[in-house]
């Protein structure tokens, strides 16, 4: 089985509508001095936060000096610390010292030191990513969602060829492209306005809907007239079979589906005529 989505955007013509094997998602990296793009990139999956958080009950800081303040202080930012240079030792790991890339994809917060830290790297962090992505990524990419990063393995990671980011106005959008066994796509419907892509949201729905069903039902039934066509053949065999004035009801069913086919030269010469 395999997962699509489908990303509307009013942009271009219908022309440009494709098919994306992987991934594009409605958001990008938030830092400036990350890449925009890397080819041949270990994707990690998490939902892990990566950004100080404040307690569920009521706490506080009790500190006599301004260095037993600091103390404290590091001590905090050490445990968000220690997770992100878990990240930029498996990124060691498995990049070392070649050009291949590394995306961090994290449903939860990165704060602003994090994101630098990673930066440094030449690590590219998405944060707050949907729930529905994280998900389709791993089908997308492969390798696995993690919740912690106390057993981070590099069979943890997936794979794609191409990660881009993509700025359209004030909108920023992600490209996960070239993966090996995407098992989840993307379709990209572009339009000029709002109906236009209506217009092919529906027809793609239509079309997928009437593939899946061909599949299901190990059947198919051609257009353009040709099984009305067939259903008029088979009748005419009958009707030889048939007697009395049942006979006369056979043979008028099958001109009657002989209407169908005879009405389609006449629409595609209507068609052609306003064309040209």
């Amino acid at each position: 089985s395999m997962w699509y989505q489908r990303r509307v955007r009013e942009h271009k013509t219908e022309m440009d509508t494709k098919l994306v094997k992987g991934l594009v998602m409605d958001h990008g990296a938030r830092h400036p001095d990350m890449p925009k793009k890397v080819t041949d990139a270990f994707i990690l999956t998490c939902n892990v936060s990566l950004e100080y958080e404040k307690s569920e009950v009521n706490s506080g800081f009790f500190y006599k000096s301004a260095a037993e303040r600091e103390k404290l202080v590091k001590a905090e930012r050490a445990f968000c610390d220690d997770k992100v240079q878990q990240i930029i030792d498996l990124k060691r790991a498995v990049v070392g010292d070649s050009d291949k890339g590394f995306v961090v994809v994290n449903q939860k917060g990165v704060d602003p030191n994090s994101l630098d830290a990673l930066a440094r790297e030449g690590i590219v962090a998405l944060r707050r990513a949907k729930r529905r992505n994280m998900e389709r990524i791993v089908l997308a990419c492969g390798g696995t969602a993690v919740n912690s990063f106390d057993d981070l393995k590099p069979e943890h990671l997936g794979h794609a060829g191409l990660f881009y980011e993509h700025v359209l106005g004030d909108d920023k959008y992600s490209f996960i492209e070239e993966c090996d066994n995407p098992q989840s796509v993307t379709i990209l419907i572009k339009g000029p306005n709002k109906h236009t892509i209506t217009q092919i949201k529906d027809a793609v729905r239509d079309g997928l809907r009437a593939v899946k069903n061909a599949i299901d039902d190990q059947k198919v039934v051609p257009g353009a007239g040709a099984f009305e066509i067939a259903i008029y053949k088979a009748l005419e065999e009958y009707k030889n079979e048939v007697r009395g004035k049942c006979r006369l009801g056979v043979e008028a069913f099958a001109e009657a589906m002989l209407i169908i086919p005879s009405v389609w030269p006449r629409m595609l010469a209507m068609m052609l005529r306003n064309a040209l």
